[in-house]
C-alpha cells in the first residue's frame, strides 16, 4: 500500500503553570520539526523586536472584533485591556496538507476549541503535576518571579487542575523524560487513527475491486 496522506492533529497542551507543559512542548518541536505552533492573533501594540505573522497576528480591536463575530476565531479571550486568539484560517490549512499544530492554552481556550468545527481532528492533553508542593518548587526554581507572582500562580492553579477531565489524555509529569515519552506514543497513535487518514477509503475500495477480479 502506498503511503496514506493523513489530517493534521490540532494538539492542545494544558496545565497550571509549573508543571511542564512549554518545557514538554519545546520537546516536541525538536522530535519532529514538522510540527508547528499556532501563531496568535492580539490587539495589542507590537513589542521591539516582534514580527508580525512570526511572534503574533497583530491587528486592531474592530479587526478582532470581527473575525471573532465571523466565526474565525477557534478560540479568544481578553487578557489585561486587549484581545488574543487563535485564528482559524492557517490552523484548519494546516490541518488539511497533514501538518499538525501545537497549541499551549489554558483549560477556556482547549473548551472553545472543542467545540469548534475543527473538534475532530483535536487531541486535547492535561499535564498535572506530581504535588502541589512540587508545582511550587518548580515555580520557585525558575527564578522569574518574585513572591507574590509566586503565590497568585498558585492560586490559579487548583481551578486549571478541577478542568483535567475535559481532556483526552492526562498526564502525571514526575518525570520529564517518561512524560515526553508518553506524549510522543499518543501523538503516533493519533495520527494513525481512520479518522485522520481519509485516503483509507479509496484503498478499501480497491481491495474490494481486486477481489472481485479475483477467479
Amino acid at each position: 500500500m502506498a503511503e496514506t496522506t493523513r489530517r493534521g492533529l490540532l494538539i492542545i497542551l494544558s496545565s497550571p503553570s509549573g508543571a511542564g507543559k512549554s518545557t514538554l512542548a519545546r520537546r516536541l518541536m525538536g522530535w519532529d520539526p514538522t510540527l508547528s505552533f499556532s501563531v496568535s492573533a492580539t490587539t495589542r501594540a507590537p513589542r521591539p523586536g516582534e514580527v508580525d505573522g512570526q511572534d503574533y497576528h497583530f491587528i486592531d480591536d474592530s479587526g478582532f472584533r470581527s473575525l471573532v463575530a465571523s466565526g474565525e476565531m477557534l478560540e479568544h479571550a481578553h487578557v489585561f485591556g486587549n484581545f488574543y486568539g487563535s485564528p482559524m484560517g492557517p490552523v484548519a490549512k494546516a490541518i488539511d496538507a497533514g501538518r499538525d499544530v501545537l497549541f499551549d492554552i489554558d483549560w477556556q481556550g482547549a473548551q472553545q476549541i472543542q467545540k469548534s468545527v475543527l473538534a475532530p481532528h483535536v487531541l486535547s492533553i492535561f499535564i498535572l503535576p506530581p504535588s502541589i508542593a512540587e508545582l511550587r518548587r518548580r515555580l520557585e526554581a525558575r527564578g522569574q518571579d518574585g513572591q507574590d507572582v509566586i503565590a497568585k500562580r498558585m492560586q490559579k492553579s487548583w481551578d486549571e487542575i478541577s478542568h483535567w477531565d475535559g481532556y483526552d489524555y492526562v498526564l502525571v509529569n514526575d518525570d520529564l523524560d517518561a512524560t515526553e515519552g508518553h506524549l510522543k506514543c499518543i501523538i503516533e497513535a493519533e495520527r494513525m487513527k481512520a479518522a485522520q487518514q481519509p485516503a483509507l477509503m479509496d484503498h478499501v475500495r480497491k481491495l474490494q475491486s481486486e477481489f472481485e477480479e479475483t477467479p
